[in-house]
């Protein structure tokens, strides 16, 4: 078991190709996210690879928006209201999908964190916590929220562009800015801007 679990363990996760200059999902570890935004963002990447995903306790998921980005509807399992039980179903869809998304209704238990990731390196899967978890390898935030489209009251909301940054232990924090959704509902590396667009503000989510 020791060996299955070494080989297991440091797995590289496909990762979207926006969000692969800061971060890179491996088997065995845990992400801390602190939105919904950014849970869609690491749950596309296996998602379009082929791999089995499931999503825990989030009972406002965008199907649409999730479909945009390529995540398959097919092979994502969705629990989501399981209530005081989302520690069994989370341990049970670690068994099966490479990559769980969960939201915790309360604080985890740091004994509980412990025990969940010596099941995702022996299961080779990788959890991201929507909100805090633990000794989460990675924390990813998303801050400065703007959207274009927009003119001088005229036009409609079109894209988003935001800075995503993660932070791992005492390294220095990876910064990048992302367009998401762009204005074809896609996730995209924002390159800088030519001219600074309209934007209106927006609180992080």
């Amino acid at each position: 078991m020791r060996g299955l679990e070494k080989s297991l363990s440091g797995r590289e996760i496909a990762t979207h190709e926006a969000l692969s200059g800061i971060v890179q999902l491996r088997a065995g570890a845990s992400y801390a996210v602190d939105g919904l935004t950014l849970a869609l963002a690491l749950l596309a990447g296996p998602s379009r690879a082929g791999e089995w995903c499931a999503v825990v306790g989030v009972d406002d998921l965008g199907v649409e928006a999730a479909a945009e980005l390529g995540i398959n509807l097919d092979r994502t399992i969705v629990v989501p209201q399981p209530r005081e039980s989302w520690l069994e179903a989370t341990a049970a869809l670690v068994d099966v999908a490479t990559l769980v998304v969960v939201r915790p209704p309360a604080r985890v238990p740091e004994r509980v964190a412990e025990k969940l990731g010596a099941r995702l390196r022996t299961r080779g899967a990788a959890l991201v916590a929507v909100g805090d978890w633990p000794r989460a390898e990675v924390r990813l935030t998303a801050t400065e929220p703007r959207w274009s489209g927009v003119g001088r009251g005229e036009g409609h909301l079109r894209a988003r562009r935001l800075v995503v940054e993660a932070r791992r232990g005492a390294a220095p924090a990876r910064r990048t800015s992302l367009w998401f959704p762009a204005d074809d509902g896609a996730l995209r590396r924002a390159a800088p801007p030519v001219a600074a667009p309209a934007f209106v503000e927006e609180q992080a989510g």
